[in-house]
């Protein structure tokens, strides 16, 4: 890399050619010429040191590397975004912006509720939520591009200080005319003969499911993961399988066609609320804070608080791969 220093211009063009598709559909975007586009992408390369885009005439796609970067140059520019809102917000001394990195399903459950019950003049201008992979929420809070994120359990990275832990105990969900779907809960061996429909993070929720199935000594007939709730969902729908997900998906967004059926074993999903180490919170992203682990506990059935030494047992939880269905 020549520059320690990335130019916002090149990051703009990098990442509206992926959105788009197209050297020329990104120009148009962005009221440049093709020629700007292609020059700043390039120069963007030559800072970098690695190509980005795969080029065979008018038509292009994300190397390798340019795949990784794309989620790095958003974040980027996402948060000089927020700067630039919240200067505009100084000036004026209107609420500022608030950026939430959550989890989809936190997303879509909580942190609507929760925006909702602020008073029309605590609501800021804007609010951006942003849907991530737990990782990059928590790159997102330690680089200060987010101010508060929403992520699962487990949490180790000193850059965030972690407000409070939760869990949620995992349910079942089935088409409504799969066998099962008149049960009123789910032992392990109403697994047995069954596909599985679950997480595919081998570190997270798809840990905890190894371990709880491998205690039982129960191995599915087979599997199909996923790194989204609603996917699987909409999998089991069709009758694909048995999905083991949290219970924060279904309520906010509940789906027809599905039985949703708990669990007679304890598979936890663990989250919690951070926000970047050191950094002074605005009172609104405090109440923010507390406001959704108030609202969890209405929303959620069993919803609980976990305290420091359940907090620390996450992290060791056993090797991935412990019981039937390590990656």
């Amino acid at each position: 890399m020549t520059s320690p220093y990335l130019d916002t211009r090149q990051l703009e063009a990098f990442v509206a050619v992926i959105s788009i598709g197209s050297m020329t559909g990104a120009a148009r975007a962005l009221g440049r010429s093709q020629p700007v586009v292609t020059r700043l992408i390039q120069e963007l390369e030559a800072e970098l040191g690695f190509p980005l885009l795969h080029r065979n005439g008018p038509r292009i796609s994300p190397t390798q590397q340019g795949v990784a970067f794309y989620g790095q140059a958003e974040m980027i520019l996402g948060g000089l975004r927020t700067i630039a809102e919240r200067a505009r917000g100084i000036a004026g001394a209107a609420p500022q912006p608030i950026e939430i990195a959550s989890l989809p399903s936190l997303a879509a459950s909580v942190v609507p509720k929760v925006l909702a019950g602020l008073a029309t003049g605590e609501m800021p201008a804007r609010v951006h939520i942003r849907t991530a992979a737990a990782e990059a929420i928590v790159q997102a809070v330690a680089d200060r591009t987010a101010d508060i994120g929403l992520t699962s359990l487990p949490l180790d990275n000193p850059g965030v200080e972690v407000h409070w832990t939760a869990e949620v105990p995992c349910v079942a969900v089935v088409a409504c005319n799969h066998r099962l779907a008149g049960r009123a809960e789910l032992t392990p061996g109403d697994l047995v003969g069954e596909r599985l429909i679950a997480s595919h993070n081998p570190y997270r929720l798809r840990l905890a499911i190894n371990q709880a199935l491998g205690s039982f000594d129960v191995t599915p007939m087979a599997l199909i993961d996923s790194n989204s709730s609603p996917v699987s969902i909409a999998l089991a729908r069709e009758g694909l399988g048995v999905a083991v997900v949290e219970p924060l998906t279904m309520t906010g967004l509940p789906v027809a066609g599905v039985a949703v059926i708990p669990l007679g074993f304890h598979i936890p999903f663990r989250f919690g609320a951070i926000t970047a180490v050191g950094r002074p919170l605005p009172p609104l992203v405090e109440r923010l804070i507390g406001d959704i682990k108030a609202q969890l506990a209405v929303l959620v059935p069993g919803y609980r608080l976990l305290d420091d030494a359940d907090s620390g047992k996450v992290s060791e939880l056993g090797p991935v791969g412990s019981g039937s269905l390590g990656d």
